[in-house]
């Protein structure tokens, strides 16, 4: 009988634990930040990413450290970046982002 319980406290012990892994990644995304002097772009920039999608973005000043306001997020990959302010093109640029990049664009 002492046998017999103590295999069932042993089973039930070693049954209960298991190996248990858990495993993730990097979000599948990069990040945009537009830097230059925000007074001259007081009312934000119009930004299209690949001819296809557009928003409105805000200009923050050039910290040579980290970005202190607003980016925002694209796909990885390969991307024409055009920014406009005003209704012209200000800048227009071919870039290449990894996941979770965030990749400065200096507005003159």
């Amino acid at each position: 009988m002492r046998k017999l319980i103590l295999l069932f406290i042993v089973l039930l012990s070693v049954g209960c634990t298991g190996v248990k892994t858990t495993t993730s990644g990097l979000e599948n995304e990069a990040f945009l930040v537009f830097l230059g002097n925000p007074e001259n772009y007081d009312s934000g920039v119009e930004v299209s990413i690949d001819g296809k999608t557009s928003f409105s973005a805000e200009v923050q000043k050039n910290h040579a450290d980290r970005p202190k306001g607003k980016v925002y997020a694209i796909s990885t990959g390969q991307h024409l970046v055009s920014v406009a302010h005003n209704n012209e093109i200000i800048y227009q640029k071919r870039i290449f982002v990894s996941a979770q990049e965030t990749k400065k664009i200096i507005l003159p």
